[in-house]
């Protein structure tokens, strides 16, 4: 932390592992400094062949403009060093900067920094429990948030303490379903972290379910053009074809679209790359494997149907396009009864 070394190696676990660089400084308060790059590497010759040599140039940073130093990556996170460096500095907190309480998924940092500590009293009595907070609202009408008059609940087919299930409109099969929180957040990158321990509950769920029924599921997220979080569940019969395939399928899709699609390294979270209000589209495997794209300028909307929905997939390209899958209410109330009704066994809800 103190150092701020441009590169760090380390050897000791004798395994190799490369985190996402991070920052050395805090945005919008502190001047901008390198970044730092952490890398394990395993020991020589090992039995396992993990990775032992690490191939780099580094120009010496007297010899370097200081713009050309200070450039972060474009996958740069958070110093995970912070927190306990403020804990050593004897509570002086500098007030946490507004992207940091969205970033940090492991602690719920958005309640509101600086501000005096509550008394206790001269009987030493706790302070009041804290009332817990209101999801937020939309500033206006929207089709996805529980309380709207808006949202088409008769396609919400399970509901929890801080998300809900629903049948997508026009799914690409009778049991695609949409994870959604019941406050307004517009991504992932945004949600608080209770929020996102039912999210993985869900999505570990879901999992389980369709496996239980010969299927693997493919989840996606197109933060771009839209304004309430969508993340889609999409089951991909066993039968059809393996995850490498459709991991194929998505990264060819992209180059022939001249669209960047990265693995983002194990281990790894959205929330260390991409910043709140940043705009992306990212696909997470039933591996866990996840492949991520910064959106830039324009992005096709239908991305993730579209290859999903491919020959090389679920081989029904006519598909692609929700708008052309619509159904009467009366099949869509039929379809949202069985899969309830099937959904049943495996819902942690009727647990609480």
């Amino acid at each position: 932390m103190s150092l701020k070394p441009r590169y760090h190696f380390a050897a000791l676990e004798k395994s190799y592992y490369e985190r996402l660089p991070y920052r050395n400084h805090v945005v919008l308060q502190e001047s901008a400094q390198h970044a730092t790059r952490f890398i394990a590497l395993a020991n020589v010759g090992n039995p396992e062949k993990k990775k032992y040599l690490y191939a780099f140039s580094i120009v010496p940073m007297k010899l370097m403009a200081v713009a050309e130093l200070v450039k972060q990556p474009p996958d740069v996170t958070e110093n995970p060093y912070r927190d306990s460096g403020k804990q050593a500095a004897g509570g002086k907190q500098i007030p946490a900067p507004q992207e940091e309480s969205a970033c940090q998924f492991f602690f719920d940092l958005s309640e509101k920094q600086g501000r005096k500590r509550p008394s206790t009293g001269r009987d030493n009595k706790p302070p009041h429990a804290k009332q817990p907070r209101k999801p937020p609202q939309p500033p206006g009408p929207c089709w996805f948030c529980l309380a709207s008059p808006e949202v088409e609940k008769h396609l919400v087919v399970n509901i929890g303490t801080h998300c809900y299930l629903a049948l997508a409109k026009g799914g690409l099969s009778d049991d695609h379903v949409l994870i959604l929180p019941i406050g307004h957040y517009q991504s992932v990158v945004e949600l608080s972290a209770e929020v996102v321990e039912e999210v993985e509950k869900y999505k570990a769920t879901l999992q389980r379910f369709f496996k239980s029924r010969g299927k693997r599921c493919v989840l996606f997220e197109r933060n771009y053009r839209s304004h309430h979080l969508q993340l889609q569940v999409i089951p991909v019969p066993l039968s059809c074809c393996a995850t490498d395939d459709i991991k194929d399928a998505f990264i060819t899709q992209a180059q022939e679209q001249q669209i960047e699609l990265l693995e983002i390294p194990e281990h790894s979270d959205i929330k260390q790359i991409a910043q709140p209000g940043a705009a992306y589209f990212y696909v997470e495997l039933d591996t866990g494997e996840k492949l991520f794209h910064r959106i830039k300028k324009n992005f096709p909307l239908q991305f993730g149907r579209e290859v999903l929905a491919s020959e090389a997939i679920l081989n029904i390209p006519e598909k692609a396009d929700w708008r052309q899958c619509q159904t009467s209410k009366d099949e869509e109330e039929a379809l949202a009864r069985r899969f309830r009704k099937d959904f049943e066994p495996f819902d942690f809800t009727l647990d609480d």
